[in-house]
């Protein structure tokens, strides 16, 4: 019996011989190197290690891709950045990182180290097994950088208060108004007398960490006001101040952290992504729900638990959100009116159910989730 043969066959394998995948364990000072093969059956083997410096990995993938070789490279993400992943763009080299929650790992494997984990990407990278995360622009990066910068100073004077109120409690101080770090409040603690100049000492710092804290997060929201309107992505961000808990700031770290939602095919995917749906165990008939995964962007999922507080409001068009929706399209103005009744009808209906509210706030700030996606993908696409 005649067997057919493909006359493409011989050209497939002989392209599949020229590709090698190139898996980076990528360190600050060092960077170690495996080649696989293309092909099933090709070889994988460590290649070497190389110090952390760009040129020394350049002159070895030179090496390693010459004439008619297609080199396709992938490295964890991490502490390093995506610099290695620009650099080699830059070169004309694929290069992806690679999401290492998302990694496959061997259950059986007791020993790990750089070699293996480097033979591990270029195997799997052959395989089609890793999965790719989004590398933002530089310019997108900065945005990111500035924005996180701004929650670390609030992170900072945060801590600061809580400093200076753990001390005044040991010493047997409370205050009795009504709000905390009010003007009542803030002049209370400057009236305050303490039995000892040590005392009296500590007091002052706390209150001048508490002052240095409120002046840099004031400069960093200056600075996000002087530049999130000349950014590519200015008209995101206005479509979503559009929504109620979204001002200039909440807005731009949002946008930021998650980059053009284009990417993501589903609503449910951004809710993964912001790990705001539930663990589940299922088995057979047995399926068990758990807490969220928080295995998402931990920033994103933030501030859409602070902003998604004002659904327990009664929904309102306040003067403030009235002038961040001036100018905007209609469509984007129904949307905000929409989520507002949604979200509130759906929080107060579990609220009277008897759910906790925390647990309420988040399965509010999931369906939130839902309609910035659906928002932001009426945004026109931002220009590369």
């Amino acid at each position: 019996m005649d067997v057919a043969v493909n006359p493409t066959t011989k050209s497939e394998d002989k392209h599949m011989k020229m590709q090698k995948y190139v898996g980076l364990d990528v360190h600050k000072d060092t960077t170690v190197i495996a080649v696989a093969e293309g092909g099933r059956t090709g070889e994988v083997r460590l290649y070497g290690q190389v110090s952390g410096d760009l040129g020394a990995l350049e002159k070895v993938l030179r090496k390693l891709g010459g004439e008619g070789v297609t080199l396709r490279v992938a490295y964890e993400a991490g502490p390093t950045g995506f610099v290695v992943q620009r650099r080699l763009q830059q070169l004309g080299i694929e290069c992806i990182v690679v999401a290492p929650s998302k990694t496959p790992q061997p259950k059986g494997g007791r020993q790990k180290n750089d070699q293996r984990d480097a033979v591990m990407l270029a195997r799997l990278h052959r395989a089609g097994e890793l999965t790719a995360i989004h590398v933002p622009d530089t310019v997108d990066e900065s945005i990111r950088d500035l924005t996180r910068a701004r929650s670390d100073a609030v992170h900072d004077l945060t801590r600061a208060k809580q400093r200076l109120k753990a001390f005044l409690l040991r010493q047997g101080y409370r205050y009795s108004g009504k709000a905390n770090w009010s003007e009542a409040h803030q002049r209370y603690l400057r009236e305050l007398v303490l039995p000892l100049p040590a005392l009296k000492a500590v007091l002052e710092e706390c209150l001048m960490a508490i002052d240095l804290g409120v002046k840099r997060v004031a400069r960093l929201e200056d600075l996000i006001s002087a530049q999130v309107p000349a950014w590519r992505m200015y008209p995101a961000v206005e479509a979503l101040m559009c929504l109620r808990g979204f001002q200039l700031t909440a807005a731009a770290v949002l946008v930021a952290e998650l980059g053009d939602v284009r990417r993501f095919d589903h609503p449910q995917h951004l809710m993964a992504f912001l790990g705001l749906v539930p663990k589940q165990n299922t088995t057979g008939e047995t399926r068990r729900l758990g807490a969220i995964t928080k295995a998402g962007n931990a920033h994103a999922r933030w501030i859409l638990i602070e902003a998604v507080q004002h659904a327990f409001l009664p929904p309102k068009v306040s003067a403030p959100l009235a002038l961040r929706q001036q100018g905007q399209p209609a469509a984007y103005r129904e949307l905000a009116w929409k989520t507002q009744i949604r979200l509130h009808k759906r929080g107060w209906h579990l609220l009277h159910r008897g759910v906790m509210k925390a647990k309420v706030t988040v399965a509010l700030a999931r369906e939130l989730a839902g309609f910035v996606w659906d928002l932001l993908r009426q945004v026109p696409a931002p220009k590369a």
